[in-house]
């Protein structure tokens, strides 16, 4: 392999990475930000509240986004096996 087919190989991976990782990223983020404002207007201020609606919320996302990430990963991996079989 040649410098640029596998700086194109290593940017094809950190997007896949990117798009498998990110509804759990932004699910955990939003439900952070909401528990956190509601910390804030109740004026309760326990660290640990945030853990479980996050991991939660997280683990649903997690159930519903699976064939999307499984989908998505297949792809990446055909890609690559094409290019191993190709040479």
């Amino acid at each position: 392999m040649t410098g640029p087919e596998v700086l194109e190989v290593a940017r094809d991976s950190i997007w896949t990475i990117v798009v498998v990782a990110s509804p759990m990223l932004v699910i955990g983020l939003v439900v952070g930000v909401v528990i956190s404002l509601i910390q804030a207007l109740t004026q309760i201020q326990e660290q640990t509240l945030v853990f479980v609606p996050k991991i939660l919320a997280i683990f649903v996302t997690l159930l519903l986004a699976l064939p999307f990430m499984a989908d998505a990963l297949h792809g990446h991996m055909m890609r690559i096996s094409s290019r191993i079989i190709g040479g």
